[in-house]
Parts: structure tokens; C-alpha cells; sequence
């Protein structure tokens, strides 16, 4: 993968000799960005884009048949070990201030929307960015409904719960007198609210957005395969990435805070109009080819760059 950062030049292709994981990739070719992760949530609950774009930039360089794999939750605690103490503290004090939330000191044994509440526009925030960052998306099963977590399990089992199909007895999962652990029932988050049978029906439900992000993801190969910087922005809390491949560029900005903003930006090169992937709410290049865009509370945007027509 190639990359560049805004103000540094043209990209650089690194040396597979010189790269610090040149034996793992012969054998292995994804692995998990836990540093990704973990600034992603600390730049969550502060409303500051800092720690996830300074994480992006000092990730190790990977060769080309080599991608980080970029996820919410999986199967394990939200490890974040990696956090310097206070750092930690500050994300457990809003995700998981619970003792019984927590796990050996540096995890959170919690699904991703019980953490957040419930709050659609963070949720959708964080599926955004997540697909929308250098590499390799991972989703964990159940995510895309808004499961949560049976926290009377045991440590990890507590986010390994069956998967909610319908609000049949034992969530549709099992026919059996007895699955192999609950289902989470209870409200707001349990198998009778919160299941595929129901999502499916509804175009709003969060199923059939992610459906459409997931869609429009596999339509844009630059995330995969294109070289990328991070674009200067005057607002911390926003975070704006640009990716090229094969003649086209994509421009993806995300306002991490609950408070809407304009943002200033030049996405380079000669001026283009932003056309917006996921709306109409395209944008005119101004003077020197610079765009103004506001973006609403927990905010995003895909644009593709479309040249302007001359002569």
C-alpha cells in the first residue's frame, strides 16, 4: 500500500527489504489495526480527530499485497491497552464506567451500540469511518442490527451471543429446548426489538443503511487500493482523507463531535466539483479551488472529484 501525507511530497512506495513487517507479510497479509482502533474511540468521546489521524500516520508500512484490517468491535474486549492511563480512563468513564462493563484493567467487554447508547448518528459515524478508512473493513456479526452484550456472562462471552434473526423464541437462532448461551433478551437491545426479520422490512432501520454503505464501499476501489494523505482542515474534530487510484479520487470528511461545523478545505490538484456519493448535497469549488462544506453533528461525507468541463 502506498501513502502519502498532506505537505510531504509526492507518495513514496516503500521498500518490501526495509519493511518492518516484510517476514510476517510473506506468511500473513491482514492484521488487525488495534492502534486505529483504539485512538478511533479515544477520538470518539473527546471530539477530536487528533489521536485516529496521528494513529493513521505512524502505521507501519505494509507491502502492497498487504492491508491493515480496520474494525469497531470483534469477538474479544475492546482492547485499550495501548492508550497512555488517563487516556484509557477517559474512554471507560464514557463507554464503560461499570465495573462489570470492564475487563483486566485495559478492556471493554461491550457491543458497539450499547456503548454508544443507541445513538443512531454515532453509530453511523462510526460505520462510516470505519469503511471509509485505508485497507480493510471488518464487521462483527450483529453489529449491522445494534446487538448488545449480555454482561452476566463470563468475560468474553458477554459480545458472543447468537446472532438475532427474528423475535421467535431464542431469537430465531435455535429450534433446540436450549441454545449453546442466551440470547440477549432484554430491552432496548434484546432479540424482540432488535432482529434481522424486523430490519429487513424497514428501509430506515440501521440493517438497510449498512447495507447501502456496504454497497457503495465495493464501489469505491480507491479505500482498498489507492494511495491516500489526510487533508488540512482547521477543525480538530473533523477528520478529511483523500484517496487516488486509477485516475479517480475520493475525498471522505468526518466530524467526530455532536455539534455541526463548516469545514475549509483544498482537496489538491486542479479545482473540481465535489459530487457527493450518498446525496445530492454536491459541492462547487470557490476561490483557488477550495470547498466549503458543513457538516451536521456526528457528520460525513463521500465526494468523488469530477473535473469542471473547460473551453
Amino acid at each position: 500500500m502506498r501513502r502519502s501525507l498532506a505537505g510531504q511530497g509526492s507518495p513514496v512506495t516503500p521498500s518490501l527489504t526495509n519493511c518492518p513487517l516484510r517476514s510476517a507479510a510473506q506468511a500473513l497479509q491482514m492484521v488487525f489495526n488495534f492502534a486505529a482502533n483504539q485512538n478511533f474511540f479515544l477520538s470518539l468521546v473527546t471530539e477530536d480527530a487528533t489521536p485516529l489521524s496521528e494513529a493513521l500516520r505512524s502505521s507501519p508500512w505494509l507491502p502492497h499485497l498487504a492491508q491493515w484490517a480496520n474494525f469497531l468491535r470483534n469477538h474479544d474486549e475492546l482492547d485499550l491497552g495501548r492508550l497512555p492511563a488517563a487516556a484509557r480512563k477517559r474512554v471507560f468513564a464514557e463507554l464503560g464506567p461499570e465495573p462489570k462493563m470492564q475487563l483486566y484493567g485495559w478492556g471493554l467487554r461491550r457491543r458497539l451500540a450499547p456503548m454508544l447508547a443507541g445513538d443512531r448518528r454515532r453509530l453511523e459515524l462510526s460505520f462510516s469511518l470505519m469503511l471509509s478508512l485505508p485497507d480493510t473493513p471488518v464487521l462483527w456479526y450483529g453489529d449491522e442490527l445494534g446487538m448488545g452484550e449480555d454482561l452476566s456472562l463470563h468475560e468474553r462471552q458477554s459480545v458472543r451471543t447468537p446472532m438475532q434473526w427474528s423475535d421467535e423464541p431464542h431469537g430465531g437462532f435455535t429450534r433446540a429446548a436450549e441454545p449453546f448461551r442466551p440470547v440477549v433478551s432484554k430491552a432496548p437491545f434484546g432479540f424482540p426489538q432488535v432482529n434481522v426479520e424486523h430490519q429487513r422490512r424497514d428501509p430506515t432501520s440501521l440493517l438497510n443503511w449498512m447495507e447501502r454503505m456496504v454497497r457503495m464501499r465495493k464501489e469505491c476501489p480507491e479505500l482498498g487500493w489507492g494511495e491516500w494523505k489526510l487533508l488540512r482542515v482547521k477543525q480538530p474534530n473533523v477528520l478529511a482523507l483523500r484517496y487516488d487510484w486509477k485516475d479517480e479520487t475520493l475525498v471522505v470528511l468526518h466530524n467526530l463531535s455532536g455539534k455541526a461545523c463548516e469545514v475549509g478545505f483544498s482537496p489538491g490538484g486542479p479545482p473540481a466539483r465535489l459530487v457527493h456519493l450518498l446525496s445530492e448535497a454536491h459541492s462547487m469549488p470557490g476561490k483557488a479551488g477550495r470547498h466549503r462544506v458543513t457538516l451536521e453533528g456526528y457528520g460525513y461525507r463521500w465526494f468523488r472529484l469530477e473535473p469542471l468541463a473547460t473551453g
